[in-house]
C-alpha cells in the first residue's frame, strides 16, 4: 500500500473512533512541493474532541502519523479545518 494512502487511512480510522458524526468526517490529502498535507474536515461538534485538552489528542495523532511518514522518508502535516464559525 502506498505510504500516503496508508497514513490517510490511519488518520481516518483513529478520528472515526473519537467523534460522534463520522459520516461527516473526511481527511483530504494533497501534495505540496515535497510535503504531504492532510486536512481533517469534521462536524463542528467534533472538532473539540479531536483537538483534545490542550491539543493533546491531535498532537498524539500527528506524532503517530509523523512516525509512519519518517519511516517512509516523507514530510507531512496534519491540520483541522475550522468550520465552527
Amino acid at each position: 500500500m502506498e505510504a500516503p494512502l496508508a497514513i490517510q487511512e490511519f488518520i481516518e480510522y483513529v478520528v472515526a473512533q473519537l467523534i460522534d458524526h463520522p459520516e461527516e468526517a473526511s481527511v483530504l490529502h494533497s501534495l505540496r512541493s515535497d510535503r504531504h498535507d492532510f486536512l481533517l474536515r469534521l462536524h463542528p461538534d467534533d472538532i473539540g474532541r479531536v483537538i483534545g485538552k490542550s491539543g493533546a489528542t491531535i498532537s498524539a495523532i500527528r506524532s503517530l502519523a509523523m512516525a509512519a511518514a519518517m519511516k517512509n522518508h516523507l514530510k507531512i502535516s496534519v491540520e483541522i479545518e475550522d468550520r465552527r464559525s
